[in-house]
């Protein structure tokens, strides 16, 4: 099992350290905020295929062709950690860039302008000016960080692990 952990985990997280990277180099540092979520996403997704092929190949290889939930939902497991702290790591590199350490407030200056153009009141922009100040000043801790970075990737690979799991089990 460690053989196939390792290998689909490590491409797992190469893809994922370079999709990551891919909209930072192609918009000269500056976030797409309108289509990061998206692309970010996505880019997860097509990351975390790796666990799908990672227990494939070890109920294949190594397990004569079967493989319980919970063994496959292990393997899968696994490998999505693999990916899930290379994202981590490449956020946490990105945010000591000068690019990445003016993207909170650049995110709420967008986030500002499009209440603005949805017509929030003078009182709801103050509010969520508030607030967006208070979460810029919790965000610079770096365990607070690694938190909300975790739970953006954490709960797709949850997911991905357990359809892969449900799909890949094979009894005898």
């Amino acid at each position: 099992m460690k053989k196939s952990v390792t290998k689909f985990g490590l491409i797992g997280a190469g893809i994922m350290g370079v999709l990551a990277l891919i909209p930072i180099m192609f918009n000269s540092g500056e976030p797409d905020f309108k289509w990061g979520q998206v692309i970010g996403y996505a880019s997860m997704i097509i990351a975390l295929s790796t666990v799908f092929l990672g227990i494939k190949s070890y109920r294949d290889n190594h397990q004569a062709g079967i493989i319980s939930f919970g063994k496959a939902f292990q393997v899968g497991i696994l490998i999505s950690l693999f990916a899930c702290a290379i994202y981590v790591i490449v956020w946490m590199l990105y945010l000591t860039t000068d690019s990445g350490m003016e993207m909170m407030d650049k995110y709420m200056a967008y986030s500002i302008e499009q209440m603005e153009t949805q017509g929030a009141s003078a009182s709801e922009l103050q509010a969520h000016r508030d607030k967006m100040e208070s979460f810029n000043e919790m965000y610079k801790n770096p365990l607070v960080r690694i938190g909300f970075t975790l739970l953006e990737i954490l709960p797709v690979s949850l997911i991905i692990t357990l359809i892969s799991s449900l799909i890949l089990k094979r009894g005898k």
